[in-house]
């Protein structure tokens, strides 16, 4: 068992067939540009290691990711700084990254996985959550437009039907009811989730390499080219609405605990 030393938001650690990447800004593990960048070269150095054939993403702290402090930025006036990582970058760009990386990829949810934690969740080819899991596409209870190429993403995974209502409502899914519905593949108990997440990895990875990466390609291509034509669009609203009244009152209704009072302009 190996470990890099290089990144500083995130830790890689390889054991066998298997490497995990784990998100380290607990509690909540908000993300910016600079951790999306950071991940994208994980997995992107995993993808040239002949070694590693099956990739954990997981998370220290009590969320998996809840998305964008969104918040803080507010209070600070800087509600887009974030979204650029060091090369300036928009987040966005660096999460396409993500989804043209190779080797298959599993993701263990023990919290929450909100807004662009979910998109960051999705990622993956599968989820394994608990019953404290709890997933959330929450923009437009903030008045903002989804992203991190959930729009693309969401769909494809339960349906548009199923997709629109998570938007339009923005309502919480526990770990139960998003593996019904196919949000999550893999229910088990808290005290569990690292090792079944790494027994689902090393089981795939147990399969022929060339097999799994081809039949992988052929199950996502285009998911990539998707994501990115999204994000241009979720970009473009995104913008738009982060100018709004409503989207002020939505973020100052998710710091005070309170239902929005939203107005519509």
């Amino acid at each position: 068992m190996s470990e890099s030393t290089s990144l500083r938001e995130i830790a890689v650690e390889r054991d066998g067939l298997v490497a995990t990447v784990e998100i380290r800004r607990p509690p909540h593990n908000f993300f910016d540009g600079k951790l999306v960048a950071e991940i994208a070269e994980a997995f992107e150095e995993l993808d040239a290691d002949p070694s590693v054939r099956v990739v954990v993403l997981a998370s220290e702290g009590r969320s998996f990711c809840a998305g964008a402090d969104f918040s803080k930025r507010m209070e600070a006036g800087t509600v887009s700084q974030g979204t650029r990582s060091p090369s300036g970058r928009h987040l966005y760009k660096e999460a396409i990254r993500l989804f043209r990386t190779r080797k298959p990829i599993v993701a263990a949810i023990q919290g929450a996985a909100v807004g662009g934690g979910l998109g960051l969740a999705l990622v993956a080819d599968f989820r394994v959550a608990c019953s404290e899991a709890r997933f959330s596409a929450n923009f437009n209870r903030l008045g903002y437009h989804p992203g991190f190429g959930l729009t693309a993403t969401l769909p494809r995974l339960v349906g548009a039907q199923k997709a629109a209502l998570l938007f339009y409502t923005s309502r919480r899914v526990p770990g139960e009811e998003a593996v019904r519905i196919g949000l999550a593949d893999l229910l088990v108990p808290l005290s569990e989730l690292r090792r079944a997440t790494a027994a689902l990895a090393l089981e795939i990875a147990q399969s022929a390499p060339l097999a799994v990466l081809a039949t992988r390609e052929t199950l996502r291509r285009g998911l990539a080219e998707a994501v990115e034509a999204a994000t241009e669009r979720e970009l473009v609203e995104q913008e738009r609405l982060r100018q709004t009244a409503d989207f002020k009152e939505g973020i100052k209704a998710m710091a005070e605990r309170r239902l929005p009072d939203f107005k519509g302009f």
